[in-house]
């Protein structure tokens, strides 16, 4: 009698948090499709999505966001995957150190690693005579993907048979098929899930992009915090709902690859 209390308290527990994480974003979805251009409904419409995709300035912002997050994606995961296993190859306190140091970045405020990129990018642009804008977010948006990318690979390394890639050797493999056909293959399931994870983090940043954006350059998130300066537009539900599932996509990507990756290797 006492488990199915505390069965039932629990599952009262779990729909009440994911009433209070989910309800804001179901209601902004709701409220997407609202012909009005208040927060009374006044009836369905697709009218925001189709106002939403007039928009040249939203538009511009989207191109700048999908380019940074990319190109940032996949930078990040050829510096992070070279990062981790040569990270792998040290042993004893050398590696822990520097595996400590690599997630830095991913545990300190976003503010902090902002301002302090924006402050080197000033001292750097008056040195070498240029304006922060689309590269250097790009380059912000790389040092605090690959972080990410190294938390997803090295567990797979730390998984993976040595003896595998001395076989390979041993087999008439020089060192790059080797490398290739076996390393790259058994971290594969880690390097895609760091790239994707690299994805979402880029598109959802805003902090450190409001910093080392310059003047001449905009993001979705940074495009949207000046429109919520001036006036809420009703194109800002509709585009904050597409968002919402973009994400959803690639999360939901995300798991079917670690799950597939986890049968194949059991």
């Amino acid at each position: 009698m006492r488990k199915n209390k505390i069965g039932i308290v629990s599952k009262i527990y779990i729909a009440l948090m994911i009433v209070f994480l989910y309800a804001p974003i179901a209601v902004m979805i709701f409220m997407s499709f609202n012909s009005g251009n208040t927060t009374v409904w006044k009836g369905f419409s697709l009218k925001w999505y189709g106002e939403l995709f007039k928009s040249k300035v939203i538009m511009n912002a989207l191109g700048n966001t999908l380019i940074i997050a990319v190109l940032a994606s996949l930078f990040a995961t050829i510096l992070g995957t070279a990062a981790a296993i040569g990270i792998n190859n040290f042993r004893g306190k050398k590696r822990a150190i520097i595996q400590n140091v690599s997630n830095l970045p991913i545990i300190s405020p976003d503010i902090v690693m902002g301002v302090s990129l924006m402050l080197l990018f000033s001292f750097l642009g008056m040195i070498f005579h240029f304006e922060m804008g689309f590269g250097t977010v790009l380059i912000s948006h790389i040092c605090f993907c690959v972080p990410f990318v190294v938390l997803n690979v090295m567990p797979r390394l730390r998984r993976m048979d040595q003896s595998i890639y001395d076989a390979a050797l041993d087999l008439g493999c020089n060192q790059w098929q080797a490398f290739y056909k076996v390393v790259i293959h058994e971290l594969m399931p880690g390097i895609f899930s760091g790239m994707l994870m690299s994805f979402t983090y880029s598109i959802d940043d805003f902090v450190i992009t409001h910093f080392t954006q310059g003047a001449r350059f905009n993001n979705l998130s940074t495009e949207i915090y000046a429109m919520l300066r001036r006036k809420i537009p009703p194109t800002i539900n509709a585009l904050s709902a597409l968002l919402f599932l973009a994400i959803i996509i690639i999360m939901v990507l995300i798991n079917i690859y670690e799950r597939r990756a986890e049968k194949k290797a059991a």
